[in-house]
């Protein structure tokens, strides 16, 4: 049965430009045919020699979300304790507003709707992964549903996988919960190109700048 790709009539333009991390979801549940969509226009992009090694294991199960949601936490602060040495909430410096918001994600991740675990059958490499998941991201964009790469920690992978049965080989690169937003959608603040990109030489300026 074939999808329906005119329900992704949102322009590029609009859904790159409004695209934001969103990490606070409704509880509502997202339909099948909208997952199906959304993970359609993810394998459309390209990938190395077209090997097709990028997988996406698809959680919307409670139980399993919810048990999920642990060890996704415990990777969280173990990830700032190597990276800051915080080891709860009240390490986290009051400026530090990216950090408390990924935090509040870390403990409401077992109650996403959904989360889509992005994978790779070896060889696995990124490059064969990554641009599915921008695919994944503004499909859901175009969609209402809300997104954000995130990544675990070496001391939950192995619990991970024996919960949801991956096999050893299978590489990890991005775990992204999804969800309608509470809140809104872009616009973003970001770098000036004029800082960020550089012309025929490293630091060359651009004409724009």
């Amino acid at each position: 049965m074939s999808v329906d790709t005119r329900r992704l009539s949102m322009t590029v333009g609009e859904a790159m430009f409004s695209q934001r991390s969103i990490r606070r979801f409704k509880p509502d549940p997202i339909p099948m045919d909208d997952l199906r969509l959304i993970l359609e226009a993810a394998v459309k992009a390209p990938n190395g020699g077209n090997r097709q090694v990028g997988r996406f294991l698809v959680l919307t199960d409670r139980k399993v979300i919810q048990e999920f949601g642990k060890l996704y936490r415990e990777a969280w602060w173990a990830k700032r304790l190597d990276e800051k040495g915080w080891t709860r909430p009240e390490d986290i410096p009051p400026e530090e507003k990216n950090y408390r918001s990924a935090s509040q994600l870390a403990d409401e991740m077992k109650d996403a709707p959904c989360i889509v675990l992005a994978l790779a059958v070896p060889p696995g490499p990124p490059n064969s992964v990554i641009p599915a998941c921008q695919n994944l991201m503004l499909a859901a964009r175009a969609l209402g549903i809300g997104s954000v790469p995130t990544t675990l920690h070496p001391k939950v992978m192995d619990r991970v996988w024996a919960l949801l049965g991956i096999p050893k080989d299978v590489s990890f690169h991005f775990c992204i919960p999804l969800g309608y937003p509470r809140g809104s959608f872009g616009p973003t603040n970001r770098r000036p190109t004029s800082e960020t990109t550089f012309l025929n030489r490293w630091q060359a300026t651009v004409p724009w700048a």
